[in-house]
C-alpha cells in the first residue's frame, strides 16, 4: 500500500520576513514605500498629546497603509480591515503584526479632513515628478452613490410637521382605545404591546418636533428653491439615477488625459451637476496651464457656467443635450440600446394626455389657417413672437366657438377660469443681435477639431470611475456628513493615483 507524507495544517510558529511579503511592483509595496520614504506625515503630530504621559499611539503611516490597501481590495468596513490585519499575511506585514482594533481604524478615517487633502497633493507632486501629468486636458465627471442615510427620513419642514401631526394623532387614538378597553377583559400581553406602540409613536413624534426646533429653516438650492432635508444625514440629498432615486452624495473628479491621474476629487450632497463645475475647475487651476482644456458632459452645461468660464479665460468644451443628435457619428446609436431591464427600469409608463396637445391642432403651411380638433378655425394673434429665444406664431380661439364647444373641458386646463384656447407653433430660433455663450460652445464642439478633442473625454474619465466602482467595489459611502464623505472619496481617488505610480514602476 502506498505511503504519503502527512500534511499538517495546524497553527505553528514560522519564521517569516514580513517586509519580503510586500513584493516590488505591487500596490502594497508602493504604498509601503510612499508612506515610509516619500510622504511628510508630521502633519498628524498635532493630533496627539502623549509626549510625556499617556499610552503610545499607532503610527498614522501604518494606519494609512492598511486602510488604503484594504480600499484597493474593496474592503471598506473597519471590522473587515481589522480581520485582514489578523489573518492576511500582506496586511500583517503592513501593520507590523500589531492588529489595530476596528474602533481605532474607524475613528482614524472619520477624523481625517485636511490631512487627506495634503496627502493627495503630495501624491500629485510625485505623479508630476514621474511625468504622469500632461495638463493638455482635464476631463470632469461625477458619480452618484448612496450614503449611510435613510431615504424615508427625507423631506421639507412642512413634510416633517405633517408626519409629526399624524404620529401624534395615531398615538392619541391608540391611547383612547386602550383606555376605553380598560373595563373589558384584555390579554395582558396585548395591552402591554398596545401601550408600548403608543409610546413609540409619541417618542418618534417628539424627535420630529425637536428636529424642527433645531432646524428652523428649510435648505435652499443654488436657485433659491427649497431642498429636501434628511434627518439621518443633513448634508446628503435625494438624487435621480438610472437605478431609481437614492439618498446620497455625488463624487466628482477631474482627470488628466495623459495617464488618467485624478487631479481633483470632491464630494457634494447635491444631484445638480451644474453647480459643481466651477468649484472643481477653480480647485484645479494650480495644476492647469493657460492651454489646459476642460471637458465635461451635458450635465454640467448651463449658460451661467459658460459665461463664467469665458470671463475667466478658461478653455472648455461642455456638451449640451442636443450634441449627439447633431453628430452624425451617433446616428445609429439607437440600435445599441437594449431593452429596459424590468428589475431596474424605474420609469413610469407614459400616460395618455388628458387634454388636447399642440400637435392635435393642424396648421396649413400655405394658407396659415389653424384648425382645432373640433374643426373650428383659430385666428392668428401674433406672427413673430419670441418665447425662450424661439420664434413662434400664436393662434387663439374665439369666444363664440370655444364657449359653445362640447370639448371645452378637454381642451382647456382650467375651463372654469380660461375661456378660449391658445396655441403656438414654433419656427426655430429667433435671430438676436448678441450670440449666447451656448451658441458659441455649440459651434466650437461641432467643429472637426472640437469633435476630436471632446471625443477623448469619455476614454479619459469613464475608465477611472470603472476602476473605482467595479475593481475597488465602491458602491456606497459608509460615513455621514459631507466632510467625512469627501474624505472617503479622496481616499479612494488616492488609491487610484497610487496605482498609477505603482504601474509605472515607482519605488521599485
Amino acid at each position: 500500500m502506498a505511503r504519503y507524507k502527512p500534511i499538517d495544517t495546524s497553527p505553528r510558529f514560522l519564521a517569516v520576513d514580513l517586509e519580503k511579503q510586500l513584493l516590488p511592483g505591487s500596490f502594497e509595496h508602493a504604498v509601503h514605500h510612499l508612506l515610509d520614504h516619500e510622504f511628510d506625515l508630521s502633519l498628524f503630530d498635532s493630533r496627539y498629546r502623549n509626549d510625556e504621559s499617556g499610552a503610545s499611539a499607532y503610527p498614522p503611516g501604518m494606519l494609512l497603509k492598511v486602510i488604503l490597501c484594504a480600499y484597493a481590495q474593496g474592503v471598506v468596513s473597519s471590522r473587515g480591515i481589522e480581520r485582514l490585519c489578523r489573518e492576511h499575511v500582506t496586511f500583517i506585514a503592513l501593520s507590523g503584526d500589531t492588529a489595530p482594533y476596528f474602533t481605532t481604524l474607524a475613528a482614524f478615517v472619520s477624523s481625517l479632513d485636511e490631512e487627506v487633502a495634503q496627502l493627495f497633493a503630495q501624491v500629485l507632486y510625485l505623479c508630476d515628478r514621474q511625468g504622469l501629468i500632461g495638463r493638455e486636458m482635464f476631463a470632469i465627471d461625477g458619480v452618484k452613490l448612496p450614503s449611510n442615510a435613510s431615504k424615508a427620513r427625507s423631506g421639507t419642514r412642512a413634510d416633517f410637521a405633517h408626519q409629526a401631526d399624524k404620529l401624534e394623532m395615531a398615538a392619541k387614538k391608540m391611547l383612547e382605545r386602550h383606555h376605553a378597553n380598560d373595563s373589558l377583559p384584555v390579554e395582558p400581553d396585548l395591552a402591554e404591546k398596545s401601550r408600548q406602540k403608543a409610546e413609540s409613536l409619541g417618542r418618534e413624534a417628539a424627535e420630529l418636533r425637536q428636529w424642527l426646533a433645531d432646524h428652523p429653516k428649510d435648505r435652499k438650492g443654488s436657485k433659491g428653491a427649497i431642498r429636501k432635508s434628511n434627518r439621518t444625514d443633513l448634508d446628503s440629498a435625494k438624487m435621480a439615477t438610472s437605478k431609481g432615486v437614492i439618498q446620497g452624495f455625488t463624487g466628482v473628479a477631474a482627470v488628466d488625459a495623459k495617464n488618467q491621474v485624478i487631479i481633483e476629487a470632491q464630494a457634494h450632497g447635491t444631484g445638480s451637476e451644474q453647480e459643481l463645475l466651477l468649484p472643481v475647475v477653480r480647485a484645479t487651476q494650480a495644476q492647469a496651464t493657460p492651454d489646459t482644456l476642460y471637458t465635461a458632459d451635458a450635465g454640467y452645461h448651463s449658460e451661467a457656467n459658460l459665461k463664467t468660464l469665458a470671463e475667466e479665460g478658461i478653455a472648455a468644451l461642455i456638451a449640451d443635450n442636443g450634441m449627439r443628435q447633431r453628430d452624425e457619428r451617433f446616428k445609429d446609436q439607437g440600435k445599441h440600446k437594449g431593452k429596459p431591464d424590468p428589475l431596474y427600469d424605474k420609469a413610469h409608463p407614459k400616460k395618455a394626455a388628458k387634454r388636447y396637445q399642440p400637435q392635435d391642432f393642424t396648421l396649413d403651411p400655405e394658407t396659415g389657417i389653424c384648425t382645432c380638433p373640433a374643426g373650428k378655425q383659430l385666428y392668428r394673434n401674433g406672427t413673430n413672437c419670441i418665447h425662450n429665444g424661439r420664434l413662434a406664431t400664436k393662434y387663439s380661439g374665439t369666444l363664440r366657438d370655444c364657449l359653445a364647444c362640447e370639448q371645452h373641458a378637454k381642451c382647456l386646463r382650467t375651463p372654469e377660469m380660461t375661456q378660449v384656447r391658445q396655441v403656438a407653433f414654433f419656427r426655430g430660433k429667433a435671430d438676436t443681435t448678441e450670440e449666447s455663450h451656448t451658441d458659441r460652445m455649440k459651434r466650437a464642439i461641432d467643429s472637426e477639431e472640437g469633435k476630436a478633442r471632446y471625443g477623448r473625454r469619455f476614454a479619459t474619465v469613464e475608465p477611472v470611475f470603472g476602476n473605482i466602482r467595479h475593481n475597488k467595489r465602491l458602491d456606497r459611502f459608509t460615513l455621514r456628513g459631507r466632510r467625512k464623505v469627501d474624505t472617503q472619496w479622496k481616499l479612494y481617488c488616492l488609491v487610484h493615483n497610487i496605482e498609477k505610480l505603482a504601474h509605472h514602476g515607482f519605488g521599485q
